[in-house]
């Protein structure tokens, strides 16, 4: 009879358990099932509103800039600029000319000028993607009566143009070439800080640190500093790099200050505010990395005779770096999504020419998405689509570069 209730008793507990195991298979199912669905959303939404119809009506119509009866399409570049010289103001042709010359400008970057400067197109209306595909007939029949100037198109936002072109006030001559490069300025310098310093630190944390006071406190330390808010990190650049070290940052220590500096408010600024951002969070996946290289492989370096270095650079190193790399990729991602320590720091949001130095004033894409998004007319609205998906494909080659490289380094042990 004991041996019975015994075994029934197990039985139930299994059951018990099982039951327990699907709930909870359940839970996590739906779980991922929803992070699906909505990132799904999230990236329809994008797609929604960087494709649709445009109505747009021209300031200035393009029939009435002919030259000797050649049409604005068919002129030359010669007769492009000197239609520029002949409409503009001195003061602007001069302040364009000084920004690029114009025999430095192709026949396609002078049209541009004109579209900008000229013609002026200015959108009167914006539909999303769902819309101009389900109700094209309604949206014709809207334009012909209420905007009969008009012209509809049909437009993808996000265009080879639209990478190209640096940023202008007119959202359809709008470009984020300027924010690219200031994102990859910024990344750059962001990695060549928080890379080195942080794989040291990790390394010293782990193979020569001794467990003291002061070594348990600046592990605490740096577990902490990985949680602190992003705009803590914006002051701290702001005080240190920007203020302190303006003469470094600005340029001024190596004599290179030129127009396009700001007071050290620059793009070396953001790199070292944004590379102490992910110092933190580095260092302690770079530690996980080489605390999960097996002993066996140290005992059998320093039983051959190899050093301290010679096994932390010939084995531990190698064996980690895949890990590091990880940890790295996952540090720069949320480093080239940040906004709040660049904004603090003194990045532009209205900017049209391109950083040429670590001393240059910068804007980067997420500065660009915020900056358009802020603003209600519904065309920004598609701009600021259409530079999310330009971010996503640059984070995804970013990290993709990163995982080849990692996927290089791994080996099996």
């Amino acid at each position: 009879m004991k041996e019975k209730a015994v075994v029934q008793g197990f039985a139930n507990n299994l059951d018990w358990r099982n039951r327990k195991g699907v709930f909870w298979h359940v839970i996590f199912q739906a779980s991922t099932i929803v992070g699906i669905i909505t990132l799904i959303t999230l990236i329809f939404n994008v797609i929604d509103s960087a494709f649709g119809y445009v109505a747009y009506e021209a300031r200035v119509d393009p029939d009435t800039l002919t030259m000797n009866g050649i049409p604005l399409e068919e002129q030359s570049k010669e007769q492009l600029v000197e239609l520029l010289q002949s409409t503009l103001s001195s003061g602007a042709y001069n302040k364009l000319n000084n920004e690029k010359s114009f025999e430095d400008r192709s026949r396609e970057e002078v049209f541009q000028v004109i579209v900008e400067r000229i013609i002026r197109p200015k959108v009167v209306r914006v539909w999303d993607l769902w819309p101009s595909l389900t109700q094209a007939d309604e949206i014709r029949a809207t334009v012909a009566q209420d905007f009969p100037k008009a012209e509809l198109d049909f437009v993808s936002w996000l265009t080879r143009d639209f990478v190209t072109r640096p940023q202008t006030s007119e959202p359809l001559t709008a470009g984020v070439r300027t924010a690219i490069l200031g994102s990859l300025w910024t990344i750059f310098f962001t990695i060549l800080l928080a890379f080195p310093i942080g794989v040291g630190a990790a390394i010293y944390l782990e193979e020569y640190a001794s467990d003291n006071w002061l070594n348990r406190v600046i592990q605490t330390n740096i577990n902490n500093l990985a949680g602190v808010p992003s705009i803590v990190y914006g002051i701290l650049g702001l005080a240190i790099f920007v203020r302190t070290l303006e003469p470094l940052t600005s340029g001024k220590l190596f004599g290179l200050v030129d127009l396009t500096t700001a007071n050290g408010r620059t793009v070396l600024s953001a790199g070292l505010t944004l590379g102490l951002l992910v110092l933190p969070i580095i260092i302690i996946n770079a530690q996980e990395a080489i605390r999960a290289v097996p002993r066996s492989l140290r005992n059998a370096s320093y039983g051959v005779g190899a050093t301290k270095w010679q096994t932390v650079w010939s084995h531990i190193l190698p064996n980690a770096m895949p890990g590091i790399l990880t940890g790295t990729i996952l540090a720069i991602s949320r480093a080239i999504g940040e906004t709040a320590p660049l904004v603090v720091v003194g990045a532009s949001t209205a900017i049209s020419f391109d950083p040429s130095s670590p001393f240059s004033k910068f804007t980067t894409l997420p500065i660009q998405i915020y900056q358009w998004t802020a603003r209600p007319q519904a065309e920004f609205q598609s701009l600021a689509a259409a530079a999310i998906l330009v971010l996503l494909i640059l984070l995804l080659s970013l990290n993709a570069s990163a995982v080849l490289l990692r996927n290089r380094f791994s080996r099996r042990f």
